[in-house]
């Protein structure tokens, strides 16, 4: 295929958005190059596992080289993207200039601390591999410090775990981290009372889960309980020094780990596009997911601010990403031919959150249900959704283990 004289479609960002996108135009009349900071797709909703030692980094992450391999019309550049010049069609990364016809922004998000600096700079979050990996390590240390304090008061406050959020993220890295104390730790410290031992999740609302069904709240409540997970509810965090939680009710928490999962805003590069931004940071986009003022650029993924039928901003999901993926891949190729824009339509296709070993909550197809069944389901959408058949197996392979012998293998404090 001559590229010459073809439009050219830049992609910045490749998560689940940015990946969708550049996959859909495989057969587009048009050169693209993708562009990321990254070499890798990460797949995010796994982050938590590589915390609790469940999973390798190798494991949830593959080469975009690799998968692009076979595309013929995608050139690959490894590099962030500083500005965009609306006007003049192109974009900046890492000193060089690149020229669009046609930009797709998929920046995803970023955590959002809400002004919480304290929180920002001693707490851990679940973003990247590198804060999974340092949160890893961190976790980890904490039972080796433990196991040699002789200081009853500190020792608690080392095996005092908090993850603040009580969304999909912090529930799932909750219960996880429940699980990895009470079936693995308590084998590789013996000499130690882990009964010391508190996983705490706040929640600043009067639930956990909200944008979940009433009966779906319950039973993860129930869930997490089981696994002696303490949920604070109506408790909100003003401050952390690394070593004690200060509360809106002015009561302390001593602990020497806060996990972040409360909120996320979008990337930060939106706050410098000089466009019209909504909740979270997140950029207006018309139905069509084009910028009105350039309806060369379109915005998709968690940067996107869309409204749902409600009049409600739809969640930071990847489902949400890659629904908007596929319509804006379609819309580019409806303005090469010279035909009308879709509008983009989210079809909800349910909500599913894993507390821990055979413990899940779904809602599919209208019915609401837990337990072991929706466990399969999660297992089983999580492994398909992985990119690449090896990484597929590993992992299956990995959970097919510590299910039956109740041993995560991953337990290493590597170098920072």
């Amino acid at each position: 295929m001559k590229t010459m004289n073809l439009p050219h479609v830049v992609i910045v960002g490749a998560g689940f958005g940015g990946l969708e996108t550049a996959q859909r135009l495989r057969n587009a009349p048009a050169k693209i190059t993708l562009i990321d900071r990254q070499n890798y797709h990460l797949f995010q909703p796994l982050l938590y596992q590589v915390a609790i030692a469940g999973l390798v980094p190798s494991q949830i992450a593959y080469p975009l080289r690799t998968i692009f391999r076979k595309q013929k019309n995608l050139t690959f550049q490894m590099g962030e993207v500083t500005s965009i010049d609306f006007d003049g069609r192109y974009v900046r990364s890492n000193g060089s200039v690149i020229a669009y016809d046609y930009l797709v922004l998929a920046v995803g998000g970023q955590t959002n601390f809400f002004g919480l600096n304290a929180v920002e700079e001693n707490g851990f979050q679940l973003k990247s591999i590198e804060d999974a990996t340092g949160t890893r390590n961190h976790l980890l240390r904490m039972f080796e410090r433990a196991s040699r304090e002789v200081d009853p008061d500190i020792r608690k406050a080392l095996l005092t775990f908090v993850v603040v959020g009580g969304g999909p993220t912090g529930v799932e890295t909750a219960g996880a981290l429940a699980e990895l104390i009470t079936h693995v730790m308590t084998k590789d410290y013996p000499q130690m009372d882990l009964r010391e031992v508190r996983v705490l999740l706040l929640e600043a609302t009067g639930t956990v889960m909200t944008a979940y069904p009433d009966e779906l709240r319950k039973a993860t409540m129930k869930l997490l309980e089981d696994k002696n997970v303490e949920i604070l509810l109506n408790t909100r965090l003003t401050d952390y020094n690394g070593r004690r939680i200060t509360l809106a009710d002015g009561k302390h928490i001593d602990a020497y780990t806060l996990i972040w999962t409360a909120g996320v805003r979008s990337a930060e590069i939106t706050d410098r596009l000089g466009v019209q931004q909504a909740a979270a940071g997140r950029v207006r986009v018309g139905p069509t997911l084009q910028l009105s003022e350039h309806p060369e650029v379109f915005v998709i993924g968690d940067a996107a601010y869309v409204e749902d039928k409600k009049g409600q901003p739809l969640p930071m999901l990847a489902t949400v990403a890659q629904q908007q993926a596929r319509t804006a891949a379609r819309n580019i190729q409806h303005i090469l031919r010279g035909e009308k824009l879709d509008p983009f339509h989210y079809k909800d296709p349910g909500l599913l959150a894993t507390i821990g070993r055979n413990a899940a909550v779904a809602r599919i197809w209208g019915l609401s249900f837990s337990g072991f069944i929706a466990w399969v389901i999660w297992v089983g959408l999580h492994i398909f959704r992985l990119i690449g058949f090896r990484n597929r197996l590993v992992v299956l392979i990995n959970w097919a283990w510590d299910y039956f012998f109740y041993d995560n293998q991953v337990r290493l404090i590597t170098r920072e």
